[in-house]
């Protein structure tokens, strides 16, 4: 499942939170938990997040809900309305009918309900995928990015900065997610959102396709961003965390901002 001198990912952690892991996994979870004060910290802080958030969407569910009084008096006059203008029918099938009538109706009204809560609440419904082959920032939905709990001295104590190689069937599975089962893997680079030199996770939230070609902020610029970043962040004139959140928010923004340009520099 993982290293024995790694840490656990943010999802394995959410997983032994959820209770979703494997009997096996959910061992070996608890095994490094107990040995490693860095992860029980942070799944202390995912509960936490959770825990946080659960307790914002009740309270804005009690405020944009409207009274079910009214809505169920109005569902209800209709119904007598409809009934009294019905022609008559044996007293037994209406008795059957009559409880599927109030089930329909009032999951007519929950489905109105809900809708105009969505809708007023700004919760982002599902919306069609940009084709991968212009994608030159990833979907947050499928690719918020996933860091490991490392330090600075970490990071720069590596030898290695270039990213590992992403097992193929994860590869599939990242071009499924982004629609695009049957696209020609050598015009992409299955990239890291936060790459690994930065203390980026081997996490699918932290994977998309990006294109070698199709875009001019491709594969190659980002790389240059990421070793910017990280020149940065190992000559302390850039903080780690704040590294990552800048690639992981909007990479493109970032490389503006660190190379002083509107335009990727020719000489990547």
């Amino acid at each position: 499942m993982w290293q024995s001198n790694s840490h656990l990912s943010d999802q394995q952690l959410l997983l032994d939170v959820e209770g979703e892991l494997s009997a096996h996994d959910a061992k070996q979870v608890r095994a490094h938990l107990e040995a490693c004060w860095k992860c029980r910290t942070r799944r202390q802080e995912l509960e936490s997040a959770i825990a946080d958030f659960i307790r914002v969407h009740e309270r804005e569910m009690d405020v944009e809900l409207p009274p079910i009084a009214g809505p169920r008096a109005l569902l209800k006059a209709h119904l007598a309305q409809h009934a009294a203008a019905a022609p008559d029918r044996p007293s037994l099938w209406f008795a059957g009918t009559r409880g599927f009538a109030w089930a329909l109706g009032g999951a007519a009204c929950g489905l109105l309900v809900l809708g105009l809560w969505l809708g007023r609440s700004g919760v982002t419904r599902p919306r069609s995928r940009p084709p991968a082959a212009v994608v030159s920032i990833p979907d947050s939905r499928l690719t918020p990015g996933a860091a490991l709990l490392v330090s600075r001295p970490a990071v720069c104590s590596q030898t290695n900065t270039n990213n590992k190689t992403v097992p193929i069937v994860l590869q599939r599975r990242v071009f499924e997610e982004y629609g695009i089962a049957g696209a020609e893997p050598r015009a992409y680079e299955v990239d890291y959102l936060i790459t690994p030199a930065l203390g980026g996770a081997d996490d699918i939230h932290n994977l998309w396709p990006h294109s070698y070609s199709a875009t001019v902020w491709n594969a190659q610029v980002k790389d240059a961003l990421e070793n910017r970043l990280r020149q940065m962040v190992c000559d302390g004139s850039l903080d780690l965390t704040e590294a990552q959140q800048e690639i992981a928010t909007n990479w493109i923004a970032a490389y503006k901002k660190y190379f002083h340009t509107d335009k990727p520099l020719s000489d990547h």
